[in-house]
């Protein structure tokens, strides 16, 4: 006779799951996480409805935001003073300390940009067209190939024939010294957010600032300190145009792989030979993708940078604009556009090929 089957114990293979119906199953994780995350909402909601609520019933609809304070008057009276004047008449003495103080310190610096802008101008109006026609359609060739250098030319032919050549040449100095002067800026601080992280930390809010804010904002305190001019022109303008290439600066030198920087470390490469021979080398088709942002955000403070006496393109727009004149300004701002492309186009060439 065969032997009986035994009755062998139900184990529990690794893989399997317990079955959350059974009365005694464990409750799952992610539903114990979820009870609190629930309550925190109800929590809000309900927040929301009493504050809702006591505000109705206390100062009714369309209640006035709290934006005054006290103020203590020589006769010993307290007058209601708006919080934001009290903040802008800070500013405003501020500032008029500075410019009495370091009036000097601005004075050299306006010297220094209006003298080196008007010298590059002068430089870019001598120089024959056609020898920059050629310059740059061989340029544009050389970096891009034919439909680029084709697109070169017609653009500048364009920007001639409609007789707009001195203000791109105008435009063109205050685009060049500002990308300069952007990325002068952009590479140390990228390398040190890079280095630091406490450094990158305390830098983002001041960048976001940069970006973020009105360029108009710019150009009053650029105003005051150093006139009507080139200088609030161009500070305006890197200050509005840097933050990208300091951005992808530090994004460029954190992509480095370790394991290539752990490789130049162990063959005795010093900390400058590893920026400049490893971190740099690699980081640079990010770097151009920086400097290619910075020259489109600074070729679009073209317009604004005319209200404060920049010449240019940008003052042949606003030109326009104040004589209703809509055919003028259509060719003005069309001739900024060719020189964004032509200008884009390059510095996308120079980063492919770099990074080829």
């Amino acid at each position: 006779m065969g032997t009986m089957p035994r009755n062998e114990p139900l184990t529990q293979t690794p893989n399997s799951k317990p079955d959350d119906s059974s009365p005694g199953a464990p409750v799952p994780l992610s539903r114990l996480r979820a009870i609190p995350s629930l309550l925190r909402w109800l929590a809000a909601t309900a927040l929301v409805v009493v504050v809702l609520i006591v505000s109705l019933l206390a100062w009714g609809p369309g209640m006035d935001f709290p934006s005054e304070v006290n103020r203590q008057q020589t006769d010993g009276s307290l007058k209601a003073v708006e919080i934001s004047r009290l903040i802008s008449k800070e500013i405003k003495n501020e500032t008029e300390w500075m410019v009495r103080n370091w009036g000097g310190m601005f004075d050299g610096i306006d010297y220094f940009i209006t003298y080196t802008m008007v010298a590059f101008e002068d430089f870019l109006k001598w120089i024959p067209w056609p020898a920059l026609f050629v310059a740059v359609t061989a340029l544009a060739f050389g970096m891009g190939g034919w439909r680029l250098s084709l697109l070169a030319l017609i653009s500048m032919a364009f920007i001639g024939t409609m007789n707009r050549w001195d203000s791109a040449m105008e435009t063109l100095a205050i685009i060049i010294f500002s990308v300069v002067a952007s990325v002068v800026l952009a590479l140390p601080l990228g390398i040190l957010g890079a280095r630091s992280d406490r450094f990158d930390t305390s830098m983002r809010p001041i960048l976001d600032a940069m970006q973020t804010m009105p360029s108009y904002v710019y150009l009053v305190p650029g105003i005051l300190f150093f006139g009507l001019g080139y200088t609030p022109a161009v500070i305006a303008t890197v200050i509005y145009a840097v933050p990208p290439a300091i951005r992808l600066t530090n994004l460029g030198i954190r992509q480095v792989p370790v394991e290539t920087t752990e490789a130049a470390l162990s063959f005795g490469a010093s900390s400058f030979q590893l920026l400049t021979k490893v971190q740099l080398p690699m980081a640079r088709p990010t770097i151009m993708a920086g400097i290619n942002q910075t020259t489109m955000l600074a070729l679009s403070m073209v317009v604004i940078a005319s209200l404060v006496g920049a010449s240019g393109l940008g003052e042949d727009v606003f030109r326009a604009l104040q004589r209703q004149d809509p055919g003028n300004s259509v060719i003005a701002g069309l001739s900024i556009v060719l020189i964004a492309v032509v200008i884009d186009r390059l510095t996308q060439a120079a980063a492919r090929g770099r990074q080829g």
